[in-house]
């Protein structure tokens, strides 16, 4: 029996997204994807740098997720930048719609993966940093790795 970590195959993150977010939450989404599109998608040709989702007509849709044409798919390929629908409870989207229409936060793709043979995505509920909460959290991240560095050479 296949353990959960052998069960998730991550293929790809939105790094920019921790960068420039702070991520109060996130939920699993399934991805409605067409066959060379899977077949992209497992050979990790998946760019979520400059991806975000929004909700129409309550269905949630995610934007700007850019999965490069399949090799062998000659006409079956798609736009690669095209609007794709995520899969999530109607009841999950509405209460994010609420949330993000009264508290002005924002829907974004932070990872896909594969989890038991689906495409999924995970989305979070991000709230914006200012230029200084990044330049906070860089000073932090450089005073841990200043820290890390002199432990190593103490032990030496």
């Amino acid at each position: 029996m296949k353990t959960q970590k052998e069960q998730l195959k991550t293929i790809a993150q939105n790094k920019k997204a921790l960068h420039d977010y702070f991520v109060l939450e996130s939920f699993e989404a399934g991805i409605e994807l067409f066959g060379t599109e899977v077949k992209s998608v497992r050979a990790g040709k998946v760019n979520l740098k400059d991806a975000w989702c929004s909700i129409v007509d309550g269905e949630i849709f995610v934007n700007g997720m850019h999965i490069s044409p399949y090799e062998h798919g000659n006409i079956f390929n798609r736009d690669p930048l095209r609007v794709r629908r995520l899969l999530m409870h109607k009841k999950e989207i509405m209460r994010l719609f609420g949330t993000i229409k009264q508290e002005g936060l924002t829907l974004i793709p932070l990872s896909v993966y594969f989890k038991k043979g689906k495409a999924k995505v995970q989305v979070g509920l991000c709230k914006g940093k200012k230029l200084y909460d990044k330049r906070d959290a860089a000073a932090r991240k450089e005073a841990a790795r200043n820290i890390e560095r002199e432990m190593k050479e103490r032990l030496r």
